[in-house]
């Protein structure tokens, strides 16, 4: 091999350019290496002699043992390497034998890098595995949340239904009731225009006719209907002042007619 097949082959395998003048002179000076240059006196076109020449090489230059089989193996399918050996070592970079040894530990290597390869590629199906089984789990975690505040929103909807209903029912009978309170408020007033006429000239005494109750009354259910009359008719209450005023005077002279009694 001479100065400039090692460069190109230095090159080839990626060692950086200063590191392959460095080491291709070391190798003129160590005498590995001729110094013709050009491919003038090869008598076949190979360039190394084997396998194993190639590896010392690549070692010796600084080159890692995985790249080293990668380099060396696409040496051989370019040509450039002869597997064989020639049986005599004309360096120290050559290695008695047919070059079996070097065959096994390249195909040693790609062996054992198909099973690196595939071991990560397990650990990344098993972590992506895990990652699936995770996301699932999130999702049934998820659909169970929503299924139990589905449950509560139906049993809220269900007892605002209810709660509504009560209320409608309650506002009906409030409405039922205020109508008859205020027929009967209107009746009581009729009946009060009615009994206190203040354009009649005369006015009877009979107290318990006037309030519309029996001549049986006792004086203290007539006092307690004066007492109602007074409160639906004054007017702070919205009620007649005149007819008040009627009111509070027959009162008056009834609990005064009461006290001698």
């Amino acid at each position: 091999m001479n100065t400039d097949q090692a460069f190109d082959l230095l090159k080839d395998a990626g060692v950086t350019e200063s590191s392959s003048i460095q080491t291709v002179r070391r190798w003129l000076r160590e005498g590995k290496i001729k110094y013709e240059g050009g491919n003038k006196n090869r008598k076949t076109g190979y360039i190394m002699d084997g396998t194993d020449q190639a590896f010392e090489m690549l070692k010796d230059a600084g080159v890692t043992e995985s790249n080293s089989v990668q380099t060396v193996s696409r040496w051989l399918r370019e040509g450039k390497i002869k597997y064989s050996g020639n049986g005599k070592r004309t360096n120290e970079y050559i290695i008695d034998g047919s070059g079996s040894a070097s065959k096994l530990a390249i195909n040693d290597s790609i062996d054992q890098n198909k099973d690196e390869i595939i071991h990560r590629l397990k650990l990344k199906i098993q972590a992506q595995e895990k990652h699936i089984e995770g996301i699932e789990e999130l999702h049934e975690t998820a659909k169970r949340i929503l299924i139990q505040q589905r449950d509560m929103f139906k049993k809220d909807v269900a007892i605002l239904k209810n709660e509504k209903s009560e209320l409608q029912n309650e506002a009906k009978d409030l409405l039922k009731e205020n109508i008859e309170l205020r027929n009967e408020l209107i009746k009581l007033k009729e009946n009060i225009r009615n009994n206190y006429n203040i354009d009649s000239t005369t006015q009877s005494n009979d107290y318990s006719e006037k309030l519309g109750l029996s001549k049986t009354a006792s004086n203290k259910e007539v006092l307690a209907e004066y007492k109602g009359l007074l409160k639906i008719s004054h007017p702070d209450h919205n009620g007649n002042a005149k007819v008040f005023h009627y009111i509070k005077t027959d009162y008056d002279n009834f609990r005064k007619s009461t006290k001698g009694t």
